[in-house]
């Protein structure tokens, strides 16, 4: 199994100011968790407890509470009786299932993209593909998994409407503690690194057909990646 250490991801916990409002608070820490759970920080089937949580990030105890019920809501965690909430782990039909979706409707909002591509929107991604590379080079770990969500949603703007495009967002927001597996690989973040351009090639050409196969191989890699880092934990 790919190790974290290959990564340079951000520091575990930073401690929060007292000039800190406690809306930016909760949104720090919300956002700490997330990349926590995303980087494989905090694993699957692992307890997130209210007075350690408080005590690394400085809140009080309804702040954390409330960074929780985010948590969850956001499809991270789960609440389980007696046992309080939890990284949340995925059974094989599982995620097979979530996948299938998204390559529903990620297929789909490809096949809405207008073509051909204005110059100026195709710039647009390139920009974004560009700082990609960089993360990419730089084993940015934060960088990379922020700006990759930044060109699917730049990429599926290209033509999807504004309630697929939510759909998409939201399903990928639920393979979150999924794709831990395939950030942590060099090889996995070089490959997506060639996709995205191979489907900036594919735009470039109005070539639709190599367009919507791209974006359905393109889930593949965390899907498989997850469930191999599975299995090597039993």
């Amino acid at each position: 199994m790919v190790s974290p250490a290959t990564l340079s991801p951000p520091a575990h916990s930073q401690p929060f100011h007292a000039a800190v409002s406690p809306k930016n608070a909760l949104a720090s820490m919300i956002t700490a968790l997330e990349e926590d759970v995303v980087f494989g920080r905090l694993h699957p089937r692992e307890r997130l407890v209210e007075d350690e949580l408080m005590e690394r990030f400085q809140v009080k105890r309804h702040v954390a509470r409330d960074a929780l019920a985010a948590l969850d809501r956001m499809g991270l965690i789960e609440r389980r009786k007696n046992v309080g909430a939890v990284v949340r782990s995925f059974t094989v039909q599982k995620v097979q299932e979530l996948y299938d979706l998204r390559s529903l409707l990620e297929t789909e909002a490809a096949r809405s993209v207008i073509l051909p591509v204005p110059p100026e929107r195709l710039e647009r991604l390139i920009d974004i593909q560009r700082q990609h590379d960089a993360a990419v080079t730089a084993a940015d770990a934060r960088t990379v998994f922020r700006v990759n969500l930044a060109f699917h949603q730049e990429l599926f703007r290209l033509g999807s409407s504004e309630t697929l495009r939510e759909a998409i967002a939201e399903y990928a927001r639920q393979t979150h503690p999924i794709r831990f597996a395939s950030l942590v690989s060099s090889q996995y973040r070089e490959q997506a690194r060639h996709e995205h351009w191979q489907m900036i090639e594919a735009l470039r050409a109005g070539d639709r057909a190599a367009l919507v196969t791209l974006c359905a191989e393109h889930l593949l890699p965390s899907r498989n990646a997850y469930l191999i880092a599975q299995q090597q934990r039993i």
